[in-house]
């Protein structure tokens, strides 16, 4: 078996990239034994395509494709680090596949396919997965959608029978009932993702401006609602039946797997399946405009913004790389230009640029949002954007932008495949788009060819002086705040008849010989061992924890300090964030775009990050740069310059964000539930970044001291996942290590938390929001990794704790109320909350809180049952194949051990209480925690439309504002007035 090649981008080997050549006769000689060798004792209906190894290629993942004689095209990826597979089904289908008119029914049916088929139940697709310790979910874009599943490597034949079930005999289960119940589910998710977000409309008014009337991109994907809510059954059978066919479809498997027992599995499963219609490509079509196209949208949005389109190419054109070089040039980072020409300078809060590229068409486009504070307008911000364009003619392009671009390019496709399925959807992309699995090592090539004219010549052929669309974004009712007058107005055409109405579905039935209803045994669990875990200490005794990673050559470091939003003065809420935020600017030794500068050379990153407790700041980089990032680590940590500058521009951009952000019910929700669980002063109620009043009272000063009495003595430890030696990684922390630090002395909190007594409501009116925010809370228990915390943890799960919980089954599956809904513990070191989570459809708002309340004073009352306790047995149980694959997990398991200072094999102390607890007791557990009579229940949504329906749900109201504040009555505010002094004027 070949373990998953991911060498090194020497220096040498970028030069060498722009010179290569075909492989030498010895390489092709060994390629063709290889696949003469793989033909050979293939099941029958399989044909070996071609096998790949790596050789040669500077970032490789092997693999062998083969095709079934129904068109089906199989990938199969070997790599035995960890006992897990990944399954991807890729179907060369999206919504430009669509008819005009019928948009959204590509991502419709993605829905519907997790609703059962002939042999699998409704819901039993998630439970099946979720039982096996596995994870699975689906996608659609423009041009494909896709199923995947990852599991412990003995459940892949149950994968494979489940994804051939919904191939091939999916049909027959679909039913009225499922079809309007996802219709309303893709409703909500709309509302969630797009209708009630800000600026979430901006890209699908782009494409319709962009794109002419019946281009394939001039729909969302997710669909306009006119068309779903005018889409029948027969609409959704039809377009399974003609575009999920096995001949317009990628398997893709990779991790642990024995190649040949794969391959006679898939036979089995999926070569009854007949072909469906022949699919041809649709041809390139990028748009092309005349002129300048200025289009509004009124959005409920605080900060005015826009977006400016300008068409290129498409997927997987020679020009698609230096287009990408010179987007990053333009306005990606720090030190990129339209960010030091508008955000650096205050006149913006946000400045971007990129080149996303679809199978069918590319788009440069850039997005700029308003700063209030600059009194800067929208035609001045236009005219800003277009004097950058002119500038990066005269600048030119360097090789040292080249340099940057790049190493970036490397360390994102490195870090991109640190997962099995990272690989997978890598080889099922290529193979869905190019071809061939092997397009990775064409596409790296294109890239680190890319030479400086290249730059130049496509910035003058696709971007300079070329019309574009430029959209303004503006407040409701505030169309003047355009950059300039409308000018161009989309419309649709919708065909009248589609001419299939009456026509018979060409239903393609499966012959077996087998029983296709009998669910395959799986084998033997996998023998799962922790990480091997490195605890010592540093020269000045801080703790580091070190676990090793031999996916990728790379390396994380995470230096964690023992101040947080716990540690905040009163009155100066969301000082950590500003901190932190400050910290990722100017240093005493350079500019903030020369410290991006120097990190974009390396391809690494570092954050600083706020959190309740504790700050982190965090090194990502590939492994051959480590002795040449930790300088900069250090520099980040030690010497943040605080200028005046930086504090007021980003203390602005804080505020402007924090009104931003009230422009959302999830945003309002987050301050409500803080101020109702805790209480509106405790330094924990407010969110992360505090609230535009707090902030505005924030000093220099203030980040300053907070800065020198926390940075760097209270460091408390380092969690590192390295690809190096261990005692070169003790090196590398060199700096780390000789840090004077000290045991923080924390205060404890002098606030108690308010009593929940009885069930009351609070009401944050977000007038014209399309969904309601829901969150049900009440105190709980703290932290406790071994004990009764994680036993409600288990307890919780057949609740809200899963996809196929009896609440997300309520609330999304049976009723269609909502995109989701959970249940989860909020445990913390000194105190946790117990929450319900959702966001619902308006009209629902009333009926989903009765139902999430009637849930859990059924859930309160019996528990949970035999089945339910036995599925999460087995669910939670056999996660641990998929726990510790990725560095970031494994970094995520040291952390939770430095945190709470636990044993360094307390997830196998878990496992053996999962394994040791009976029902009785975590239904004991479980039902101690909850309080269903006692709740606090925030409701974040337009009051005029649904307090009446809350109001009959006979619970007390109380009305919050947006800060989370309890208002006044009209008896209390009467009284204020009477007791205020006379005034006169003179």
């Amino acid at each position: 078996m070949h373990p998953t090649r991911i060498a090194l981008i020497f220096t040498a080997a970028l030069l060498a990239a722009c010179s290569k050549g075909p492989e030498d006769p010895a390489s092709q000689t060994s390629t063709k034994d290889t696949a003469a060798a793989a033909a050979t004792a293939l099941p029958a209906g399989v044909t070996h395509v071609e096998s790949f190894d790596g050789d040669g290629a500077e970032i490789a993942i092997p693999y062998s494709k083969y095709k079934l004689d129904n068109g089906l095209t199989v990938v199969l990826h070997e790599d035995n680090s960890d006992p897990l597979v990944h399954v991807d089904v890729t179907y060369h289908v999206g919504s430009n596949r669509e008819d005009p008119g019928r948009s959204g029914f590509a991502h419709f049916f993605e829905h519907m396919m997790f609703q059962g088929s002939e042999n699998v139940g409704d819901e039993e697709h998630f439970r099946i997965i979720n039982e096996a310790g596995g994870t699975l979910n689906g996608s659609t874009n423009t041009d494909r959608t896709n199923y995947y599943e990852t599991v412990p490597a003995n459940q892949l034949e149950t994968v494979l029978w489940l994804e051939a079930d919904r191939m091939g005999v999916f049909l027959d289960a679909v039913t009225e009932e499922k079809f309007e119940v996802q219709r309303e589910t893709v409703k909500n998710e709309r509302g969630q993702r797009v209708d009630n977000r800000p600026y979430g409309r901006v890209r699908e008014t782009l494409d319709a401006a962009m794109y002419p009337d019946g281009h394939p991109y001039s729909w969302p994907v997710i669909g306009w609602l006119e068309d779903l809510n005018r889409a029948d059954l027969n609409d959704l059978k039809r377009f399974f039946l003609r575009w999920y066919g096995p001949n317009n479809a990628t398997l893709t498997i990779g991790g642990d797997i024995d190649k040949a027992k794969t391959l006679e599995w898939v036979v089995k499963y999926f070569g009854p399946i007949p072909a469906g219609p022949e699919v041809e490509n649709l041809p390139k079509q990028p748009a092309s405009l005349e002129s300048d196209r200025y289009v509004t949208l009124e959005d409920n949005i605080h900060l005015p913004a826009l977006a400016m389109m300008i068409p290129t190419v498409h997927y997987n054109h020679p020009d698609e790389p230096a287009l990408d070089a010179a987007a990053e040039i333009l306005g990606q980072g720090q030190d990129s230009m339209l960010y030091q020409r508008l955000v650096q300078t205050g006149r913006a809060v946000q400045a971007s640029v990129f080149h996303p590229c679809r199978e069918l068409a590319c788009e440069m486009w850039f997005f700029v949002v308003q700063n209030p504070a600059s009194g800067e307008s929208l035609a001045e911000l236009e005219q800003a954007v277009r004097d950058t364009l002119v500038e990066f003619v005269e600048r030119g392009v360097s090789e040292d932008d080249l340099v940057k671009f790049k190493a970036g390019y490397e360390a994102s496709r490195v870090f991109g495949l640190q997962s099995v399925a990272g690989k997978v959807s890598t080889l099922a992309a290529f193979e869905t788009f190019t071809g061939s699995p092997k397009g990775i090592d064409a596409e790296i090539e294109a890239y680190l060819s890319v030479e400086t004219a290249d730059v130049t010549r496509v910035f003058d052929q696709y971007i300079a002086d070329k019309p574009a669309v430029l959209l303004s974004v503006v407040p409701n009712g505030k169309p003047e705040l355009a950059a300039a007058e409308q000018n161009y107005e989309w419309k649709r055409t919708i065909p009248e008849s589609y001419g299939d109405d009456d026509e018979a579905l060409a239903l393609r039935p499966v012959k077996d010989d087998f029983d296709r209803s009998v669910q395959p045994t799986a084998g033997v669990n996998p023998q799962v061992e922790l990480p091997t875990i490195t605890d010592g200490k540093l020269e000045n005794g801080v703790r580091l924890l070190a676990v090793q990673n031999d996916e990728t050559p790379t390396v994380t470091v995470r230096a964690v300090f023992d101040v947080g939003q716990r540690d905040e003065p009163r009155g100066k809420a969301g000082l950590t964030a500003l901190m932190t935020s400050l910290m990722t600017e100017t240093t005493t030794e350079r500019s903030a775009a020369e410290f991006a500068e120097a990190l974009s050379r390396l391809g690494a990153s570092i954050s600083v990050d706020p959190g309740q407790y504790e700050t982190t700041v965090t090194l990502n980089v590939l492994a051959k740069h480590l002795d040449e990032a930790m300088p900069l680590m250090m520099e980040r940590i030690l010497k943040p310059a605080f200028t005046e500058e930086d504090f007021a521009r980003i203390k602005q951009q804080t505020i402007e964000g924090l009104q931003q952000s009230r422009k959302t019910p999830q945003g309002l929700a987050t301050r409500a539930v803080g101020a109702v669980m805790r209480g509106t002063e405790h330094p924990l109620s407010f969110p992360m970044g505090g609230l535009p009043d707090t902030v505005a009272k924030i000093t220099l000063e203030d980040v300053k001291g907070y800065y020198k009495v926390n940075f760097p003595s209270h460091l408390s430890g380092v969690t590192v996942s390295t690809s190096l030696p261990h005692d070169t990684i003790v090196k590398a922390l060199d700096g780390l290590a000789k840090l004077k630090v000290s045991e923080p002395a924390r205060a404890a909190i002098a606030l108690q938390k308010p009593k929940i007594d009885g069930r009351t409501v609070y009401l944050v009116n977000k007038e014209g929001a399309a969904q309601s925010s829901l969150r049900v809370g009440q105190h709980a228990l703290a932290y406790d990794a071994l004990g009764d915390y994680y036993l409600a943890y288990l307890g919780n799960f057949p609740l809200g704790g899963n996809f196929n919980s009896r609440i997300n089954l309520n609330l999304r599956e049976d009723k269609g109320y909502t995109y989701g809904a959970r249940t989860y513990l909020m445990g913390e070191p000194q105190e946790g909350m117990y929450m319900f989570s959702s966001e619902v459809k308006m009209d629902a708002t009333a009926d989903a809180l009765n139902e999430v309340l009637t849930e859990l004073e059924a859930f309160d009352k019996d528990g949970m049952t035999e089945a339910e306790f036995n599925y999460l047995r087995s669910a939670i149980g056999q996660q641990e194949a998929r726990s510790y694959e990725t560095p970031a997990a494994k970094l995520g398991l040291l952390n939770n051990i430095l945190r709470y200072d636990l044993p360094l094999d307390y997830r196998s102390q878990q496992n053996a209480i999962l394994q040791e607890t009976d029902r009785k007791t975590l239904n004991k557990v479980i039902t101690d925690v909850l309080q269903p009579q006692d709740m606090a229940i925030v409701v974040v949504g337009d009051a005029a439309s649904i307090r009446e329906d809350v109001e009959a749900l006979g619970m007390p109201i109380v009305e919050l504002d947006e800060d989370g504040y309890a208002k006044k009555t009209e008896a209390e505010e009467a009284d204020k007035a009477a007791a205020a002094p006379e005034s006169a004027s003179l």
